[in-house]
């Protein structure tokens, strides 16, 4: 055979002297492995079509070697393989284990002026509530460890334990005990604090949580799973979870028919109207209105295209953690969101293989050049079901957000209904409709009904002269509701209606969540709540008077009210 050939297309030849070439002689050669006729081999003699078309892309592929290697090596590098991700599930453990670390201690430093025993929404008397309706099915419906005890040595307790375990977890001490610990910690506390614990990051650190109880290794000692190779299924879900994630909140704008996502105006408003903005906001606004409309159509490009980008080749792949990544960053560099974008960026560090990370780290958690350790995990027969009852689960209430009329089969119907109390598959989708004006509620009271003073939250818009301040990773409750309510009439929010008893009363926690008490002493009679519209100073109005915020009165929130009300 004339060298010439072998340049041409691989050749197999057979002990017999007889040869085979091309496709016929890759598949020949997998034949030993999969037995007479089995595996790919038999599909290739039997089922109709297969051998011409793996004959013809051998042949476009071989008359095309080096377009074709260029390609592979853009794509995947100078060493195509099968990726291994130990190096990144370590890094992304101990980078969770840091998120709830922060989520735990946010709340504890608030958890008395929110839910304890003296403050907005106490927990004792709401949890006999729900038992006195709802019976035994209480506690499947508010699943929560507080039904042990209701009293405030409970939640102080969740949340100084869900520290001591996330450090616990930053060690690498039996991961998946540990994240099975800090999940049920974290439902619990989530159950309690109802109207204050309702945001999406909530849901995705549990449902982060819950999934990596999955990727993990069974193992209690913080060495013997460095470096382990996760069962690729748990991996795959919490690609799925970014996906979901990014993907719907891109298509949340698309559906809503929001004319400023439409027209591309909405970063007009969207930097003065967010909950929290910092100074970095108030010069983001100011921005060219086509550098606004530049972020919007990047935005797209971002939560509508990178992540298909996450079940592409290497590469390709990374661009997508890059760009996720980069996302939220920009967000965190002009917002105050509490943990969320550190913790989208976590699951960013799963789209990374081993080797994309420097060789010291490699190193350091135990990476060697022929894979990493492998520790004991959860075998397939775990897995596999697992993940089929999580992608059933959370595509259902994806197709749900989509608004979509499904009749979902009734056990399957059911099966939703079961898991929701636990809050950990869900859908996402942020900000579908942008706000356009911002009105603030400015609480004064009174001891005599003619003299009035302000109280000062110690994050949202107040003074027009304070600047406003980042507060991430620190999540302020109360700030944040505080900018739900007047979005809606006042009989809506009966937390509000506990929020100014407490201050009536004088209460110390509920007042701990305050800047100031212009109060000391004896509380106030009076209470009544201001509807201001606020906007950011203009550059030329800041230099006058120093002034972030310009504001307007716009009349009352909710009629004025009085300690014996």
């Amino acid at each position: 055979m004339p060298v010439e050939h072998y340049a041409k297309a691989v050749v197999l030849v057979e002990p017999d002297g007889s040869f085979t070439v091309a496709a016929a002689a890759v598949f020949g050669a997998l034949a030993p492995m999969n037995g007479p006729g089995r595996g790919l081999p038999g599909y290739y003699q039997r089922v109709p079509g297969v051998r011409f078309v793996t004959e013809t892309v051998y042949s476009f592929v071989a008359a095309h070697r080096v377009a074709e290697y260029r390609l592979t090596q853009l794509l995947w590098g100078r060493a195509p393989s099968v990726g291994t991700y130990g190096v990144s599930t370590w890094i992304f453990l101990r980078l969770l284990g840091l998120v709830f670390f922060a989520a735990f201690a946010s709340l504890w430093v608030q958890i008395d002026g929110l839910v304890g025993s003296h403050g907005i929404l106490p927990l004792q008397p709401w949890l006999e509530a729900v038992h006195s309706e709802l019976g035994v099915a209480a506690y499947y419906l508010a699943p929560t460890l507080s039904w042990l005890d209701g009293g405030d040595a409970v939640l102080h307790g969740l949340c100084v334990g869900g520290m001591g375990l996330s450090v616990l977890l930053v060690l690498g001490v039996a991961p998946v005990l540990l994240l099975i610990l800090l999940w049920g910690a974290y439902l619990s506390l989530v159950t309690d604090g109802r109207e204050f614990l309702t945001f999406q990051w909530d849901l995705l650190l549990l449902e982060t949580g819950f999934l990596s109880v999955f990727l993990a290794p069974l193992s209690l000692s913080p060495w013997r799973g460095i470096g382990h190779e996760p069962p690729r299924i748990a991996r795959w879900l919490l690609w799925w979870l970014l996906f979901r994630l990014n993907f719907m909140s891109g298509m949340v704008k698309r559906l809503s028919g929001d004319p400023t996502w439409r027209n591309l105006t909405a970063l007009d408003y969207h930097f003065f109207t967010q909950p929290l903005p910092p100074w970095t906001a108030w010069h983001a606004q100011h921005w060219r209105t086509g550098v606004h409309a530049a972020l919007v159509v990047g935005m797209y490009a971002i939560e509508l295209a990178a992540p298909f980008l996450i079940v592409m080749p290497r590469y390709v792949r990374h661009l997508a953690a890059v760009s996720l990544a980069a996302l939220q960053a920009g967000i965190a560099a002009t917002g105050n969101y509490g943990f969320f974008n550190v913790l989208a960026i976590t699951l960013c560090v799963l789209l990374l293989d081993d080797a994309a990370w420097p060789s010291w780290l490699r190193r350091r958690v135990g990476w060697r050049e022929d894979g990493p350790l492998r520790p004991r995990r959860w075998p397939p027969w775990v897995c596999w079901p697992v993940g089929a009852f999580v992608l059933a689960m959370t595509g259902m209430a994806m197709m749900d957000r989509f608004q979509a009329d499904i009749g979902w089969p009734r056990p399957l119907a059911a099966l939703q209904q079961w898991v929701q109390p636990f809050a950990s598959l869900n859908g996402y989708g942020l900000f579908a409709v942008m706000t356009t004006t911002r009105q603030e509620i400015v609480i004064e009271g009174s001891r005599d009904g003619v003299t009035w003073a302000a109280y000062e939250f110690k994050w949202k818009p107040g003074d027009v002269n304070r600047r406003p301040a980042f507060v991430q990773p620190h999540m302020p409750r109360l700030d944040w509701r505080m900018w739900f309510a007047p979005l809606e009439p006042y009989q809506r929010s009966p937390w509000y209606f506990h929020f100014l008893a407490g201050l009536l009363r004088g209460s110390p926690e509920v007042k701990a969540l305050l800047a100031n008490d212009p109060f000391p002493g004896e509380p106030p009679r009076y209470l009544r709540s201001t509807l201001y519209a606020y906007r950011f100073s203009r550059p030329q109005e800041r230099a006058a008077d120093g002034a972030w915020w310009v504001r307007t009165e716009t009349g009352p929130f909710c009629p004025t009210v009085r300690r014996r009300d």
